[in-house]
């Protein structure tokens, strides 16, 4: 906006008034005067207060944008780990879909799903989601869905889970996260999706059976989310 002559003498004599009255209020006498009343005190108390205010917003604003750079890098780099880069040419995390998930008990009331695409046309889909009852917590996760509803890939994002038993679930630990590649709805029954201690397809850990249990549980749950909302994910 661009300011009128009048206005801009007015701000400068406005200006001029402030500088005067903070020059005589710093005055060491005036100072003196001040320093033992209490609403000095609460006033310098408030001001150093303020100051500190300013600095964190102005640190948290220039932060900020890297911040979220190195998050956006951490989950383009978990998505390239359960979808093949052969099968999108898209940026999928610009590409995104929310659905409600409430019902899915995957922790969340609603699920941010990023769309791969090859020439345009969708070929997978990929979305966070987790197990809130492992051993010792939540159990973080993401996978990779074809458009037929096929598992592309699942890693685990973060977990609490015991060290050296219940850890076996990270690919850096074990393989048997890996097993989960190629299976859907259609080619596994439902029964089958547990751990073979309750009569199921995959494996449990020794000395860790709940670990397994759960994550086997929430994958098949957030197949159960991928299907409710196939159409929709495969033609948006």
């Amino acid at each position: 906006m661009k300011l009128d002559p009048a206005t801009i003498e007015r701000l400068k004599q406005k200006i001029a008034v402030y500088r005067e009255f903070l020059k005589n209020w710093l005055e060491p006498s005036n100072l003196a005067q001040l320093r033992p009343k209490l609403e000095f005190q609460t006033g310098v108390l408030a001001g150093f207060a303020l100051i500190a205010s300013v600095l964190l917003g102005v640190t948290n604003c220039s932060t900020e944008g890297t911040i979220q750079r190195r998050l956006d890098e951490d989950l383009k780099k978990s998505l390239e780990e359960v979808v093949p880069a052969a099968l999108y040419d898209n940026d999928m995390l610009q590409d995104t879909l929310t659905i409600p998930s409430a019902e899915y008990n995957i922790g969340a009331n609603e699920t941010t799903v990023y769309i791969a695409k090859k020439s345009g046309n969708v070929s997978a889909v990929c979305f966070k989601f987790t197990a809130p009852d492992g051993y010792s917590g939540a159990i973080n996760m993401i996978m990779g869905i074809d458009r037929d509803g096929n598992i592309l890939g699942v890693r685990v994002l973060s977990h609490k889970e015991t060290p050296g038993l219940g850890d076996k679930i990270e690919v850096a630990k074990s393989d048997w996260i890996l097993k989960f590649v190629g299976r859907s709805l259609d080619n596994l029954a439902p029964a089958k999706w547990a751990v073979k201690k309750d009569g199921g397809e995959f494996d449990q850990f020794a000395g860790a059976t709940i670990t397994p249990r759960k994550s086997v549980q929430a994958i098949y749950r957030g197949l159960q989310l991928f299907k409710a909302h196939q159409e929709q994910l495969i033609n948006p």
